[in-house]
């Protein structure tokens, strides 16, 4: 089967690997999203999927605009490829291009399609607490994630888990997913699934006010949007702003679904908690662990954050080297 490749970020690494692994699979070329500059200045990096290209000597085409370089439609069309393979190219494809392979184009996409179509699938799964997501395959069509389905692959959602460790375990169990696919589909077991429009949900891309907390909100709530939207919350601490990256919500209602390294918190749980404070307020520091916040409606523990002009650290040396004191206050972020 001769196949193009599209994508861009290290999501689409796997199913690359996967399919340069396969030798019933002939990689004929990758199309990625043109070098970008981290910071002013600096020098232009390669995505890692052109990295992954160029280390197996693919041709790469890295068009500002896909559907409008005369250039590479012109050699896509050349390819006479069998199939096109996308994974979070982040373009959208013209119908020209869906049209030329013979096979159509294949998209690997990172959710239990109908629901959250769109650029942040993973991200709202967690803002929302959901319990599980997964990968959808699907051929695609003109219209943003709107395509029959082939196949998919559940996936269940950890409370711990944050929106990079779910990438990464999903861009793997999409590699194998989509792999799958062309196998049946070369051998026609497969028969397309019509989606549900009247099922769908949009999972737009995150925006600045997004990243903003509000300590009025619930313990799982906050939880869920700072390892949703990893690894960029922001809150106030002593007029500065500080980066929330990774939480916990603590309390009885929680303790079975923690790890084991929870266990210390949950036996000196009473003697922590005395009574409940204001949104926002630092009730208890836990030695060796990190302070625990009041929240709108349960507690929240802060494993990691980023002072502003620091580097990230863990909870408690975050407490030890701001003196924290029971009673002080964390504001609400600034949009």
């Amino acid at each position: 089967m001769k196949v193009v490749f599209f994508g861009t970020p290290h999501f689409a690494v796997p199913t690359l690997q996967i399919l340069l692994a396969t030798p019933e699979v002939d990689v004929l070329a990758v199309v990625t999203q043109p070098d970008r500059r981290r910071s002013r200045g600096s020098h232009l990096d390669p995505s890692p999927v052109k990295s992954l290209a160029l280390a197996h000597n693919l041709p790469v085409w890295q068009p500002q605009r896909v559907k409008k370089d005369a250039e590479t439609l012109a050699f896509l069309r050349q390819t006479q490829a069998d199939l096109f393979v996308v994974v979070a190219y982040g373009q959208i494809l013209s119908q020209e291009i869906l049209d030329m392979p013979a096979l159509g184009c294949v998209n690997v996409h990172a959710s239990l399609l109908p629901k959250y179509r769109g650029a942040a699938p993973i991200q709202w799964s967690l803002y929302n607490g959901d319990a599980e997501t997964g990968v959808t395959t699907m051929q695609m069509e003109a219209g943003l994630d709107t395509g029959p389905m082939l196949l998919k692959a559940a996936v269940p959602i950890e409370l711990l888990d944050n929106a990079d460790r779910l990438a990464r375990t999903l861009s793997t169990v999409g590699a194998e997913l989509l792999l799958e696919t062309l196998v049946k589909l070369g051998r026609q077991q497969i028969q397309p699934v019509p989606q549900n429009d009247a099922d769908s949900t949009y999972a737009p891309l995150i925006q600045k006010e997004d990243y903003v907390l509000d300590w009025s909100r619930s313990a799982i709530a906050l939880h869920n949007q700072i390892r949703g939207f990893f690894p960029n919350c922001m809150a106030q601490f002593r007029g500065e702003d500080l980066k929330i990256i990774a939480t916990a919500p603590v309390g009885d209602r929680y303790w079975e679904h923690l790890p084991p390294s929870f266990t210390v918190l949950e036996h000196n749980w009473p003697a922590l908690i005395p009574g409940e404070g204001k949104p926002g307020e630092i009730v208890s520091i836990a030695k060796h662990i990190g302070p625990i916040i009041q929240t709108g409606d349960g507690f929240l523990l802060l494993q990691q954050v980023q002072v502003s002009g620091k580097r990230a650290q863990s909870g408690w040396d975050f407490a030890n080297g701001m003196h924290l004191l029971k009673g002080e206050m964390l504001g609400n972020g600034n949009a």
